[in-house]
């Protein structure tokens, strides 16, 4: 398995376990629980990502609290 560098979103606190997590894996991208990082990972494409962040950031993909 490959030694990755993990991040997480900077507006999680610095001490929060419980963020999703992503790495840079060739032309994937990794996505992981940080709750269990010990746990297999899951991978989508570059532009997946792309467009998910994209929904996200634009509100497409808000959610009713």
């Amino acid at each position: 398995m490959p030694e990755l560098k993990w991040t997480k979103s900077s507006y999680s606190e610095a001490s929060a376990n419980n963020c999703v997590e992503i790495a840079t894996t060739g032309p994937l991208i990794a996505l992981r629980d940080s709750k269990q990082p010990e746990l297999p990972w899951a991978t989508v494409s570059r532009r997946a990502w792309a467009e998910f962040a994209g929904a996200v950031g634009s509100g497409l993909l808000r959610t009713e609290a």
